[in-house]
């Protein structure tokens, strides 16, 4: 007898049906499975927020939840946000404003944005930093990422 469950997802907005093991992560569901790498595995103790991704509309550490724990789930990763030729104005405001370094955990923080920014949308600059405070980045001082956060604020608060 096989130790597979079938699990039914929607991943930004496409539904998949899989058979999958009990005890595969989410994280490598996702990247393995689904093919979808930007969602990446950092330190797979849910400390850095790399892997960072919504479910149900709530922002959660892909390396610390099982895929079977999304049946029936709806998920957002970062290549639901926009494309290269089109980026989501959250993408666009990192880009303007050099909220990039070497972009590892850059999805990560994207998604919790996404996330902050659903729940808080005139976010302050205190709310916009305790938002970030579970997303670790060794190439940054997260002063442009807040940055790109603000400006995007402004601009959608149409004061821009």
């Amino acid at each position: 007898m096989s130790g597979l469950r079938a699990i039914e997802t929607t991943v930004n907005g496409r539904r998949y049906r899989r058979s999958v093991e009990p005890r595969l992560l989410l994280s490598d569901f996702l990247r393995q499975e689904l093919g979808l790498t930007g969602t990446h595995v950092g330190c797979e103790h849910g400390v850095c927020g790399a892997c960072t991704v919504l479910v149900d509309g709530h922002s959660v550490r892909a390396c610390l939840m099982f895929a079977i724990q999304c049946d029936g789930a709806a998920i957002e990763t970062v290549e639901g946000l926009g494309t290269p030729a089109s980026l989501s104005p959250l993408q666009e405001s990192f880009r303007a404003n050099h909220g990039l370094q070497c972009g590892f955990c850059t999805p990560g923080i994207l998604m919790t944005c996404v996330d902050l920014l659903r729940k808080h949308p005139t976010a302050s600059r205190e709310e916009i930093r305790e938002g970030l405070s579970g997303n670790l980045c060794r190439c940054t001082g997260y002063e442009h990422i807040v940055a790109a956060v603000e400006a995007l604020i402004r601009r959608e608060g149409g004061q821009e």
